[in-house]
């Protein structure tokens, strides 16, 4: 890897325009006032980097489930899945995602399949850390239905600053795990409902990267994991 990789990421196209308003603000500011003008830059070059898209590394063994998001894990629970994907009413286990204002926000598919249902719903807009976003917040969410039928559950939520859910995918597409479905402007959530009685292999405030980071596995049989925080 160059030096240069470590710094330049890829930028996703739907940052594009963000990008062009920051730039055209900052050169209307150096003309105002050069100490606005360079703040402009820095949140222009803030900008450049929650838009970025750098090149994942996915774990190809079959019954993996990864991360579909950038962030950390703020939550683990047994919880319904939305009702609007038509799913059995039941508890499942319940990974919530939290990505700040300064993670990558492009969303990738945990497991592979089938996409069954997708829905959006609009809703409130609370702090995406705290439980309630679940159930009150915007959201958009789809049901992926694996090769041996089973189910899983990833939901796009919008949070306090965010204000639009961009999701690619439609309801018959097939994704491949760790494929980009989706992204979340500008910090939010990501809760993914596992299949019944799969455990997640991670832990509260484990920090996670989107498609690399392995959330739980189907074909394993160990408890729930606990972690130890130094």
């Amino acid at each position: 890897m160059k030096m240069r990789d470590t710094f330049l990421k890829p930028m996703h196209p739907e940052g594009r325009k963000f990008i062009g308003i920051f730039g055209a603000i900052t050169v209307v500011l150096f003309f105002i006032w050069s100490v606005l003008g360079w703040i402009s830059v820095g949140l222009t070059i803030w900008c450049y980097y929650f838009f970025r898209d750098p090149v994942r590394v996915t774990p190809t063994r079959d019954g993996l489930i990864v991360s579909p998001a950038d962030g950390i894990v703020s939550l683990i629970e047994k919880a319904v899945p939305p009702a609007e994907l038509g799913m059995p009413d039941m508890a499942l286990t319940r990974v919530s995602v939290f990505m700040s204002v300064f993670n990558c926000h492009v969303n990738r598919a945990p497991i592979a399949g089938q996409i069954a249902q997708i829905a959006y719903r609009p809703g409130k807009f609370f702090n995406a850390s705290l439980d309630k976003a679940s159930a009150d917040n915007e959201r958009n969410s789809l049901c992926i239905q694996m090769a041996d039928g089973r189910q899983l559950a990833v939901v796009q939520i919008a949070g306090l600053v965010a204000r639009r859910i961009v999701c690619f995918s439609t309801r018959g597409d097939t994704l491949r795990t760790g494929e980009r479905f989706g992204l979340i402007r500008f910090g939010s959530r990501l809760d993914v409902y596992l299949p019944d009685g799969l455990e997640p292999l991670v832990s509260l405030g484990q920090t996670m990267v989107a498609g690399e980071t392995v959330l739980a596995d189907l074909a394993a049989t160990e408890a729930a994991r606990i972690a130890r925080v130094d």
